[in-house]
């Protein structure tokens, strides 16, 4: 349903710009979202956005640095990523909701139905 891609290794202060294409019932997909692993971290929230537009939704430590958008033509969304610091250094999955939950629960694991299969993002310093 989901395949990310656009991964690599950069160096800090790099950008790089993810894809994620969704594929089968999309109409039916109303919140989609950017996640992220990090070495011996737990999946965290990164950036998600409703397929209908509107707000976008950022964790703090990549608000002004990251730019999630959305292409519903071709039914991709992207995470565009400036400013690359180490910390960054982690495996990106995207996520799909069928329910169109409210913004404040978009950071929760369990309200996504559907997940790519991650692109590693390597950054040195």
């Amino acid at each position: 349903q989901l395949q990310a891609s656009g991964g690599g290794l950069v160096q800090a202060g790099a950008s790089l710009r993810l894809s994620c294409s969704a594929s089968g019932r999309t109409s039916a997909l109303q919140v989609l979202a950017w996640f992220r692993q990090g070495p011996g971290k737990e999946r965290e929230f990164v950036a998600g956005t409703r397929r209908s537009g509107g707000t976008t939704s950022y964790a703090g430590s990549v608000k002004g640095r990251f730019t999630m958008s959305r292409d519903n033509a071709r039914n991709t969304v992207y995470l565009q990523m400036t400013s690359l610091k180490p910390e960054d250094t982690a495996v990106y999955y995207c996520a799909a909701a069928l329910l169109n939950r409210p913004s404040g629960l978009w950071s929760r694991r369990q309200e996504y139905d559907y997940w790519g299969q991650g692109t590693q993002v390597t950054v040195s310093s």
